[in-house]
């Protein structure tokens, strides 16, 4: 008989489920073996008797829970084949955040592609998306409404930077997520030229002496120190989501608050933050980049795991491809997924 589809994945209480290989992808139950597409909170839990990612991911873990994060860990080198059980995986680059990974699953000739997070624009803090063409491909849908066209990245930097020069006595407080979006905010700033420190809150240090340590240039990243904060006048500060509205924030002169995510592309979503100054910059596939990539990888079926699945499902049946909302649940805590009948309604 044949491989199907359902015998290289299925769903159970945990997750995604690999039946003839005996692991999960990204479960959100600590279980037996667990292969991990990247680092962000949703998809990477500790508690895994084994744990199967990128190098990348597993420094990440390490220094986000501990280094007796999971049982045992194994490095998955990015395009090696490696056997598990009774079917055949390699990690692809996905382009989401530093480490993060597409999961390809084969056995006798069927090709499932778990995609976990993705995004198709460039990135110069992680390895760029890599198209598999595969017959079943699971894809998230975190934007997933033709609304959402996130413009490009380098524009948004530029906007940062030009209010920087407009009001040069006032902080500019960037909220960004710590793991992923920070960073990359911090390179393009280097690459549009901002050459003086980047100052972080605490919460984003260890994770950015990561990057630095895996060869990513983000230059000078002091950390904020309280007493110094009336001081910094002109300065790009990078701090979690949560602090730009909170009292960390006002202690800084005139502040400019400032939010980079693909949310801020909904301006009601930009004023209920307090938000002056929305950087629309997403590590996320926007609609025509969920689309193109289904396309791309010429897959008969699609899977869609956790955003705004009615409407991508709608759109594969319009193309002729077979589709189907999983309905997962416990995805989206990195921060960008936020309630996506919110963000429709607002739309």
């Amino acid at each position: 008989m044949s491989t199907r589809a359902s015998d290289l994945l299925t769903l159970t209480r945990e997750g995604l489920y690999c039946p003839l290989g005996d692991f999960h992808v990204d479960p959100t139950w600590p279980v037996p073996r667990a292969l991990i597409t990247h680092g962000h909170a949703d998809h990477a839990r500790a508690g895994h008797a084994r744990v199967m990612a990128t190098p990348e991911t597993l420094r990440i873990m390490a220094v986000r829970y501990g280094e007796d994060f999971c049982g045992a860990s194994q490095e998955a080198k990015l395009g090696e084949a490696i056997r598990v059980g009774d079917v055949t995986v390699r990690f692809v680059p996905a382009g989401h955040v530093l480490g993060s990974a597409q999961v390809v699953i084969e056995r006798e000739g069927m090709r499932v592609v778990v995609s976990g997070d993705y995004k198709r624009a460039p990135d110069p803090t992680c390895l760029p998306f890599e198209v598999v063409p595969c017959d079943v491909f699971i894809t998230e849908a975190t934007f997933g409404l033709p609304v959402f066209t996130h413009p490009d990245t380098r524009g948004e930097v530029r906007k940062l930077l030009d209010s920087q020069r407009l009001f040069p006595e006032r902080t500019h407080i960037v909220g960004a997520y710590a793991l992923g979006k920070a960073q990359r905010v911090m390179a393009l700033l280097r690459e549009e030229g901002w050459d003086r420190p980047i100052h972080l809150h605490g919460a984003m240090e260890k994770l950015t002496e990561l990057y630095k340590r895996e060869g990513i240039p983000l230059g000078e990243t002091p950390k904020v120190v309280a007493a110094e904060r009336k001081d910094l006048a002109g300065a790009i500060v990078i701090c979690p989501p949560s602090s730009i509205q909170d009292l960390w924030s006002r202690k800084f002169p005139d502040p400019v608050t400032c939010f980079a995510s693909g949310w801020m592309r909904v301006r009601a979503r930009a004023r209920q933050k307090g938000v002056e100054l929305p950087l629309v910059i997403s590590d996320h596939a926007d609609w025509p980049d969920l689309c193109r990539t289904i396309r791309e990888t010429g897959a008969g079926e699609v899977w869609v795991t956790h955003g705004q699945e009615d409407a991508l499902v709608h759109w594969c049946g319009t193309e002729g491809i077979r589709a189907k909302p999983l309905h997962l649940l416990g995805y989206g805590d990195d921060g960008e997924a936020e309630s996506p009948a919110a963000a429709e309604e607002a739309a």
